[in-house]
């Protein structure tokens, strides 16, 4: 890494990039000299030369039809200290589909850089190799395909930014906006803590300081070939509230409760009572965003009688609590 600033950050942009990502980084990652009129704690340099990069000097389309300019080639590029790749639109087809920008982020690692991925930008970060037997964290939506394209990285989606690799060298955010959270990172690793807050404060930007959690669907496996536990899964979508699901559902399954457990986990990923939990849970945040339900209320109508109890799971599961999670994902007619 370079030892006196600017530090030199190439964003790179290849055909699919999205557009917003690569100009929002790149001017937040600029916006020093204007914040500084204003907090002391920003310096009137920028910290950070910016540039856009791509496998040749050229404009490209994003799917939204915006024109990115990509401002130099990589094979002119022999050093930088910070290599962003940012959201990009992801089709099937496994992996080595980005060859020429994967090797030059893997000669760039070589002589010190950073490499950072926003999003599904993480597929080519993949691609290098370097993440092989790390964690690593994208779009939920993405997991599958990404994971059936490279098993040997271990995704970490609640998290919304992961730091991999000896030097911390490896940096990865998370779902579509990020990509902030990447910069105000970024910046407070370089340059300042402060700076970064005063940097968030001047472009109301939120951290996501409790992960992906609370934005993550709970989407079980129900294409898994077993239709007794496909049966038990939808029974269970409309009889939650039962005071016995778990044990409601072995009844019926005709096993014994290590028997039904065994199978339903090996069907679902989950075990009988967890993946009763979470669909209620899911009930209970579909309420939350859609009513002004009292939450002790909606404690008793997804099956708990212990409202504290509830309270209790819900954090446990969503990482924040209920109302919490009302405030910020409420319609506004209920708040």
């Amino acid at each position: 890494m370079a030892e006196s600033l600017p530090l030199h950050v190439s964003l790179a942009a290849v055909p699919g990039s999205l557009s917003s990502p690569i100009t929002g980084l790149y001017e937040l990652l600029t916006a020093f000299p204007v914040v500084a009129d204003f907090y002391e704690d920003v310096p009137f340099s920028s910290p950070f030369s910016v540039e856009i990069v791509g496998l040749a000097r050229t404009t490209i389309t994003a799917p939204s039809g915006l024109p990115i300019t990509i401002q130099r080639s990589i094979e002119e590029i022999e050093r930088t200290d910070i290599v962003i790749v940012p959201t990009m639109a992801v089709e099937e087809g496994g992996q080595n589909r980005h060859p020429e920008l994967a090797a030059w982020m893997r000669r760039m690692h070589e002589r010190g850089a950073l490499l950072c991925s926003a999003c599904t930008g993480l597929v080519v970060l993949a691609e290098t190799g370097l993440l092989d037997g790390k964690k690593a964290t994208t779009h939920w939506s993405f997991a599958p395909s990404f994971r059936r394209n490279f098993p040997n990285v271990e995704l970490c989606l609640d998290e919304v930014l992961v730091t991999a690799g000896a030097r911390e060298e490896l940096v990865m955010a998370g779902g579509a906006a990020s990509w902030q959270d990447l910069a105000l990172y970024l910046i407070g690793r370089f340059v300042s803590p402060a700076a970064s807050q005063a940097i968030a404060k001047y472009e109301l930007l939120e951290r996501h300081t409790e992960g992906q959690t609370p934005y993550l669907p709970f989407l079980p496996r129900t294409q898994h070939g077993d239709s007794l536990i496909s049966g038990s899964q939808r029974w269970l979508e409309k009889n939650f509230a039962v005071a016995s699901p778990v044990a409601e559902m072995t009844r019926m399954a005709g096993l014994s409760p290590r028997a039904f457990e065994r199978r339903f986990r090996h069907a679902t990923g989950y075990s009988p009572i967890d993946y009763v939990q979470r669909v209620r849970v899911e009930e209970a945040k579909r309420r939350l965003e859609q009513s002004n339900m009292a939450i002790d209320r909606i404690s008793w109508d997804v099956g708990y009688e212990d409202a504290a109890a509830f309270r209790r799971l819900f954090k446990r599961i969503v990482r924040v609590t209920p109302g919490a999670y009302r405030r910020k994902f409420a319609s506004p007619d209920f708040l």
